[in-house]
């Protein structure tokens, strides 16, 4: 029986990506605004992109420790449905971006071992949802997009009070048993979907939502 897992495509860079990822069947699709990212985008080709996603489908902007002048352009310029805060923000960050912008929050943290694990009972008290992903590896200059897994039996069988996303080093090939081991109901995905860093391939992007709910 097939699985509805909803699939989040991030780092979208191209106006064709966002049709390709809505034929592929992504429920959520992802913008970058980190400009050591291979993905990152300008707020005017962004606002374009995100004008051109119909009805229904979450447009979520990523951001890495932003400050206010800079979330503050953004949401101006770029209609969003959640804001997700993918680097060190504090719980009480969260909290503070929640009730500054009106919009959905949505938490990345790093795992690596189980001593990670404490920390995304903090964060599930304050953010609407959770994005679970792998530690960078030591000396990257990016927190997210690393094409890194974690070890998936750290949250085998675990549940959290708001919602959450599996992230990390996803593929078409590896996402089947990704959900079958963590029980996820929803997927992150951005460079396993690429055929070169920041290039999103629209057979991969079908392949993985397939495999997904398979």
């Amino acid at each position: 029986m097939p699985r509805n897992v909803k699939v989040k495509i991030c780092g979208l860079t191209d106006p064709a990506d966002i049709p390709a990822a809505i034929l592929a069947g992504a429920s959520y699709v992802g913008f970058v605004f980190f400009p050591p990212s291979p993905r990152h985008l300008g707020l005017e080709l962004a606002a374009d992109m995100a004008r051109s996603v119909p009805e229904g489908i979450a447009k979520v902007a990523l951001t890495v420790d932003a400050d206010d002048a800079m979330l503050d352009e953004l949401t101006d310029a770029v209609p969003l449905d959640m804001l997700q805060l993918h680097g060190t923000e504090s719980p009480a960050r969260v909290t503070e971006v929640k009730q500054r912008y009106g919009l959905p929050v949505m938490k990345a943290i790093g795992i690596a071992t189980e001593t990670d694990l404490t920390q995304i009972d903090f964060y599930s008290k304050v953010a609407d949802q959770l994005l679970i992903d792998a530690k960078p590896p030591k000396g990257a200059d990016r927190p997210g997009g690393n094409a890194v897994a974690f070890d998936w039996g750290l949250i085998a069988g675990r549940s959290w009070s708001v919602p959450w996303m599996l992230a990390g080093g996803l593929t078409p090939n590896n996402v089947a048993e990704a959900v079958r081991l963590t029980g996820a109901n929803q997927i992150d995905v951005s460079s396993g979907v690429e055929r070169a860093p920041g290039v999103k391939d629209a057979d991969l992007m079908r392949l993985i939502v397939d495999n997904a709910r398979a």
